[in-house]
């Protein structure tokens, strides 16, 4: 049986291109910490599109779908 996740919409901040997957996590309270945060990228818990994402810097912009534990974070920019 597949586990319902918690959905959370992120928006970029206007004028910004991208988040760090670390500062993603933090700002969306998934994480208790930024070193948290590092610990569970570089352990490979965190998905970037269905795929294992490891750079604990790595650019996440809108449009892209990140899943770690139960909760999936939908980035997007800010409304035009």
């Amino acid at each position: 049986m597949a586990r319902k996740l918690n959905r959370i919409e992120f928006t970029l901040r206007e004028g910004e291109d991208f988040i760090p997957l670390i500062s993603l996590l933090k700002a969306c309270d998934v994480v208790y910490s930024g070193s948290e945060a590092q610990e569970v990228v570089t352990a490979g818990m965190v998905l970037r599109n269905g795929k294992v994402e490891t750079r604990k810097r790595a650019k996440i912009t809108a449009g892209e779908v990140i899943v770690f534990e139960n909760y999936e974070i939908l980035v997007d920019y800010a409304g035009e």
